[in-house]
């Protein structure tokens, strides 16, 4: 019985699928004496897929495809006749003689047919619950007899059973190819293989260039990609032997329906069917993911990091081959070594979460314990850097490269280790500075205890002296209720701050918002400043102003603002930034005036900054961050106007594992703040990606809907480009705006979406909005785009 009810799921989808199947047209198998016409189908034995005559998209051309069948919207894995369309209806499908499978036109011409290996005396054509098409003798269920089969010849999507790579026994080559477009699926440019040179790994191309290399095979999964297999459906597994070299994926959960798909842009993209609930494609894995992605980004020697300034760096102990190009961001030359081998007395240092290098020049041994690497490696003067083959067992076998290491990138959670030769002296070097880090920190300790000691003593005189004056001044013994403890930062003297400030003059004021008045200073050394002065009727108090500088004080990236220092004392309390002569977007943006001052690549830049901002927030900083408050006045621009994310006074750190929270207490701005928080108090990293496709719509919706788009990029050498990337931000914004915060990208998509071409999804119904003006006759107060969007249509193209 326990048995049955778990199975009930599984066995209500199945006789779903059954009661399809009572159709008149529908068929099991083709044999020699049947045919399949336009409008018939072949239907798998269990119901999963169908196989027919079809047109993508709004093509009038028909082609032989295999779809799921009970997935609404005829979602394609195969087209037999790719490159070769019937243009009518008159296409018939079946076997001639030896034993081929044939598609002819309306003229009985052959237009595509199967190959043929051998001759058949009594032939089938059938499809299997696997998507696979394959032609057989009646009588023979051996899978590894076929005749012919689909699954032999790729087109844009990988299955679960399918094999992509070699079969060295009839030379074909496995492999996936894009289509052209939406309505044409001939083979477009790019193409995704297994290249089983050294030891596999995948590669996208376009044409014979190599674009991206996912990685090569480590007993789990590609390098390169994350580990799919903590999902517990999909099981990955590479076949090698003389006959063949193959890449394969077993699905371990049965009602689990899974597809990678190769874009007409050549991204990989890996979607997973929602059987309950929304009932969709959700994509889970993207790759490329960003620059770091792309192939020898960085060179040979240096490993990519999106999240830092610059993106490549040198490994340890080696410098840049080109220091010249270095400065520029031109970091293809990659690095070489900063001392040279000498082969018999190398030695080898660890490098720990790093996507593999190319194993093109590679050799493995599967039965090599990781110490019997080393050696093995040391031996062969030949061989740059070793790691372990297979991280699935403790008996892992070894991995050696011969040849120069180039396309690593910095993977901390999925990345693994690798051992890299270089000459013993830059070992010294390295032990040498952890040595001085060693003693520096015994001598720090020594120093921390004596300046404790010290410490207790004038905290015990500073407490007496505290109280003392208290109780001289304030009988009732009632004391201030704010101190800076826990705020680990520098703290000005309200002397400095206000002779900066002129007294904080009004001349020096800049704005004001929920804080107080911000005022411009200058300190003696000449540097600009903007203080953020707590008014007495401030909606916000001590809490919010020590969780923004508890926030902003321990973060660090080119695209949030930088707080200097703070000043606190009684009710008056002081927050010190770095000056953005710019101001805020908003003073900007929403003046009819100054807007037309941001042509298009300056807001495509903020757009971007803006994202890259709040990806390190979610996942690259030390906290993981919500802000919870992200809209055009938080939004400060430098001299090149550069975008820095402002105001934490609303944020909240979560821990690693925490995703959302749920308050009582709504705070944040109007338009800008998404449904589940409004009616539900619940807030997440998603959040903040809705509130981020508020400011895209802002930034690129207004422009567009005052038809506008064209005048802001007539001066670009290439109106086009900048058009496409309006429209880009527009689709991108309104997936971020998208109702259920499980539809919205997270940020890392959001950054990559923004920069490639790739094919975008479908948004779906946005959020609700209050409807605004959006340039109030008598108000200045910035306003949501988003809000507009509920009465506004906009045709969006796919990326080319």
């Amino acid at each position: 019985m326990k048995k049955l009810i778990e199975d009930i799921p599984y066995l209500l989808v199945l006789a779903s699928l059954l009661s399809i199947l009572k159709s008149s047209n529908a068929t099991d198998t083709i044999s020699t004496t049947q045919i399949l016409r336009d409008g018939d189908t072949l239907v798998s034995s269990g119901g999963f897929f169908e196989l027919g005559f079809f047109s993508p998209g709004d093509s009038k051309n028909r082609y032989v495809g295999i779809w799921y069948k009970n997935i609404p919207g005829k979602t394609v894995v195969w087209v037999a006749n790719k490159e070769i369309p019937v243009t009518s209806i008159s296409g018939i499908l079946k076997i001639i003689e030896p034993g081929i499978l044939v598609l002819l036109n309306d003229t009985n011409n052959i237009i595509w047919s199967s190959k043929m290996t051998r001759v058949a005396q009594t032939p089938i054509v059938q499809l299997l619950d696997s998507g696979n098409l394959v032609l057989r003798e009646v009588n023979d269920n051996d899978q590894e007899n076929f005749l012919w089969q689909s699954f032999d010849y790729l087109g844009n999507t990988f299955l679960p059973n399918m094999n992509c790579g070699w079969n060295y026994a009839t030379g074909i080559e496995s492999y996936l190819s894009s289509w052209k477009s939406g309505e044409d699926p001939a083979p477009g440019n790019f193409t995704l293989h297994l290249d089983p040179t050294g030891y596999p790994q995948i590669f996208i191309k376009r044409g014979n260039t190599t674009t991206c290399r996912i990685g090569n095979w480590n007993g789990v999964r590609f390098s390169g990609a994350t580990d799919v297999r903590g999902k517990r459906s999909l099981y990955g597994l590479i076949i090698m032997n003389k006959n063949k070299t193959y890449y394969r994926e077993d699905v371990l959960d049965r009602l689990v329906i899974s597809r990678i798909t190769l874009s007409q842009n050549g991204v990989m993209q890996r979607w997973r069917w929602v059987v309950v609930g929304t009932r969709e494609w959700v994509n889970f894995q993207i790759l490329p993911v960003d620059i770091c992605d792309t192939y020898k980004f960085c060179g040979a020697y240096s490993s990519c990091n999106v999240t830092k300034s610059p993106a490549c760096a040198c490994l340890s102990s080696f410098v840049p081959k080109d220091p010249k190009g270095w400065i520029v961001e031109n970091w293809s030359n990659g690095c070489i070594r900063r001392t040279p081998l000498n082969c018999k007395s190398d030695v080898f240092l660890k490098y720990s979460g790093i996507k593999l290098p190319d194993s093109r020049y590679s050799w493995f041994n599967e039965s090599m314990m990781l110490k019997e690497c080393e050696v093995a490696c040391l031996k062969n003067c030949s061989c740059m850097a070793y790691t372990q083959l297979d991280i699935s067992t403790e008996r892992g076998g070894c991995l050696f490269w011969y040849g120069d290491l180039i396309d690593m990138r910095d993977l901390p959670v999925d990345g693994q280790d690798i051992y890299t030769r270089m000459a013993p002296s830059e070992l010294c070097k390295n032990i040498s500075k952890l040595a001085v880090d060693s003693k520096g920190k015994r001598r720090k300790i020594l120093i921390s205890s004596l300046t404790s000691l010290i410490g207790v003593v004038l905290l015990g005189l500073s407490s007496m002296l505290y109280f003392w004056k208290r109780e001289k001044n304030d009988p009732n013994g009632k004391t201030e209720g704010s101190s800076s403890k826990d705020i680990e930062l520098p703290l000005f003297d309200l002397s400095t701050i206000s002779k900066a400030t002129n007294n904080f003059s009004i001349n020096n004021k800049l704005g004001q918002g929920g804080y107080g008045l911000v005022y411009k200073g200058t300190l003696e050394d000449g540097q600009d400043i903007a203080v953020k002065r707590l008014s007495e009727t401030s909606m916000q108090g001590l809490d919010e102003f020590k969780n923004e500088v508890m926030c902003i004080a321990k973060l660090q990236h080119r695209n949030l603002v930088k707080l200097l220092r703070c000043y606190i004392q009684g009710e008056e309390k002081m927050l010190v930034y770095e000056y953005m002569p710019n101001k805020s977007l908003d003073f900007i943006l929403f003046d009819k005036t100054k807007s037309r001052l941001l042509d298009w690549p300056k807001r495509f830049h903020i757009i971007n900054g803006v994202a890259r901002g709040l990806m390190y927030l979610h996942q690259d900083s030390r906290m993981r961050i919500i802000h919870r408050d992200l809209k055009a006045s938080n939004i400060l621009l430098d001299t090149n106007m550069n975008p820095r994310i402002s105001d934490f006074g609303l944020a909240r750190s979560f821990g690693g594992n925490e995703i959302e929270a749920k308050t009582g207490r709504v705070v944040g701005t109007q338009g800008y703040m998404s449904p589940e928080y409004v009616i539900d108090g619940l807030f997440s990293l998603k959040s903040d990606v809705f509130s981020f496709g508020v400011l895209v719509l802002e930034i690129a919706w207004i422009l567009y809907k005052e038809e506008r788009s064209q005048e802001l990029v007539d001066t670009c050498p290439d109106d086009s480009q900048y058009v496409n990337e309006v429209l880009r931000s527009i689709h991108v914004g309104l997936l971020c705006v998208q109702k259920y915060p499980g539809d919205r990208p997270n940020m890392s998509s959001v950054v990559f979406m923004l920069g490639n071409e790739g094919v975008l999804p479908e948004a779906k119904q946005p959020g609700f909005f209050t409807e605004r003006d959006v340039f109030p006759a008598e108000s200045s107060t910035s306003t949501s785009a988003a809000n507009l969007s509920c009465k506004m249509t906009i045709t969006l193209p796919e990326g080319r």
